[in-house]
């Protein structure tokens, strides 16, 4: 996969999120390009929503 490619496959401005997901990381195994940017482990717990600071993918807890 080209290093283009696998930017944008992990970019997707927002995500929805369900206690089921948790815990939460980013890249999520699901992803296209799962090993696009280091996996780091997400608090989404106290806000209900947080961003990626690699990438800036928004996550949102849907069921709070």
């Amino acid at each position: 996969m080209s290093e283009q490619a696998a930017i944008a496959s992990c970019t997707e401005r927002r995500y929805e999120i369900r206690r089921a997901d948790l815990p939460l990381s980013c890249p999520t195994s699901e992803m296209d390009a799962w090993d696009a940017h280091p996996r780091v482990y997400l608090d989404i717990d106290q806000k209900g929503e947080v961003s990626c600071p690699y990438c800036g993918a928004l996550y949102i807890l849907v069921d709070r």
